[in-house]
């Protein structure tokens, strides 16, 4: 049986050491895949609008979920109110020189910051990280190494990805970009929103 890898897949091996991410989209993809969280296979969610496609790989931290403790989180460094947590696990993007052509895969990434993100009043952090190892970016260690370009790559991705032809623009703002410090902070309390939500119940997987 193959391993859940919401659920089964050990998120770290040390505190300070790099997270084992599980990569859902890959750089350029047209189709935005998503864990099914039922059976721990990948979905396609939709194909992206526009031309909108993700920057880097992207996908999840094993292990986590977004809800009060990341929603409070939120609340306490921005302006807003009545945030909720948007119950998916843990948003990362990964930075690498080159890129893996399809998703469903894990790998080793060092973690240097972050995007806070608020999404029609959901707390939705995207966890930024480098690909462990590479040449490029492997070395980074905090956000603002990451070239201003890259950057605004990654703020222009998802201030847009979700937005529709035929729909009403959804309400997403970026309200802060955060360092090594806070995103491990964000990661935390992530950890302890998945604690509270499927340790202390029964997971309904």
């Amino acid at each position: 049986m193959v391993a859940h890898p919401w659920h089964s897949i050990r998120p770290r091996e040390t505190a300070d050491g790099p997270v084992l991410a599980f990569i859902e989209i890959v750089p350029k993809s047209p189709l935005k895949f998503e864990l099914d969280k039922s059976s721990g296979w990948l979905r396609v969610d939709r194909v992206q609008p526009f031309s909108s496609r993700p920057p880097a790989m992207y996908g999840l931290i094993p292990q986590t979920y977004c809800g009060v403790s990341v929603a409070s989180r939120c609340m306490e460094t921005t302006t807003h109110t009545e945030i909720v947590g948007d119950g998916d696990p843990m948003d990362i993007v990964v930075l690498s020189q080159d890129a893996p052509t399809q998703g469903g895969i894990l790998v080793h990434a060092r973690v240097i910051g972050g995007l806070r993100v608020v999404d029609n009043r959901e707390a939705d952090d995207k966890i930024i990280a480098v690909l462990e190892g590479d040449p490029i970016y492997g070395g980074f260690r905090r956000i603002g190494e990451v070239p201003a370009a890259i950057l605004q790559r990654l703020i222009h991705y998802f201030t847009t990805y979700k937005q529709a032809p035929d729909h009403s623009p959804r309400k997403i703002s970026i309200e802060q970009v955060y360092d090594h410090d806070e995103a491990e902070k964000v990661i935390a309390l992530s950890f302890a929103d998945y604690a509270r939500k499927f340790l202390l119940e029964k997971p309904s997987l």
